[in-house]
């Protein structure tokens, strides 16, 4: 879904404070109660936001929002990580390409480079490239996940430990600062620690909602990162990267040096 201005300012203030009451909410936009339970429903039915008594509460930890859903959020900031990272990457590299929206943006990014080799579980990564025969791909078996889009299971990380690749890129479900990368499946969270351990140079893509996010699943933590690119980073983190000795960059802002992500 495509959020309203009011709808974006719900979702904001549900990552502040983790629930909304729905008459608080009617009083702050001078609206009726009825128009915020409206915004409400579409929220959760979009996976959102939960229901709780008298409002609505941020997702359960064990289940992500709908795939459509977060192809829609925050596509500019998405859209200039990926164009960053694709920046990274030169012509002839191979390239890891995990789950997720942001790491099918950098496949769309990626496409005036050549001789790239991919290697991929993402189905749109690999609807993506089919179209550029300059570009290399190959895709893991494994189990398919409509909804996601993409394969995991044994065969899925069997086919990513066959390899070692220059470039790993994966997204996360949420991020924790003291744990690190989190996810919601144990399925998906396992084929995103094989890409890590396949790849000589790993890179995260998340964007600052994810901060917010309650996944459940650790992933691996930071220092198990070499760069991690982001369109903000929360106050502190700057600090807390530093000591992991992962670099940092902020799409379109400054770029951090907390350790060897390994240049071209």
């Amino acid at each position: 879904m495509k959020l309203n201005e009011r709808q974006q300012l719900i979702v904001n203030r549900l990552r502040e404070q983790e629930q909304v009451a729905v008459e608080a909410l009617a009083e702050l936009f001078a609206v009726s109660p009825q128009t915020v339970r409206k915004d409400l429903n579409q929220l959760c039915e979009a996976g959102l936001a939960r229901r709780i008594h008298g409002g609505v509460a941020l997702p359960a930890s064990t289940r992500n929002v709908s795939f459509l859903s977060r192809r829609a959020t925050n596509v500019g900031a998405k859209a200039a990580m990926a164009r960053a990272c694709a920046a990274r990457i030169p012509d002839g590299a191979s390239v890891f390409l995990g789950i997720g929206t942001s790491v099918a943006l950098v496949a769309q990014a990626l496409t005036e480079h050549r001789e790239l080799r991919v290697l991929t579980n993402n189905l749109d990564v690999a609807s993506i490239l089919c179209e550029h025969p300059g570009i290399s791909v190959l895709v893991s078996g494994g189990q398919l996940r409509p909804q996601d889009r993409d394969l995991v299971g044994e065969s899925a990380t069997d086919f990513i430990r066959g390899y070692r690749v220059d470039y790993g890129l994966i997204g996360a479900g949420g991020l924790d600062p003291q744990v690190g990368v989190l996810d919601f499946d144990p399925r998906e969270a396992q084929v995103s620690r094989a890409i890590l351990a396949a790849s000589r140079h790993r890179i995260l893509l998340a964007d600052s909602s994810k901060w917010s996010r309650r996944a459940m699943v650790v992933v691996a933590g930071f220092e198990q990162i070499d760069l991690m690119i982001t369109d903000r980073l929360p106050d502190g983190m700057q600090e807390l990267l530093l000591a992991r000795g992962t670099q940092w960059q902020e799409a379109g802002g400054e770029e951090g040096t907390g350790g060897d992500a390994g240049g071209e």
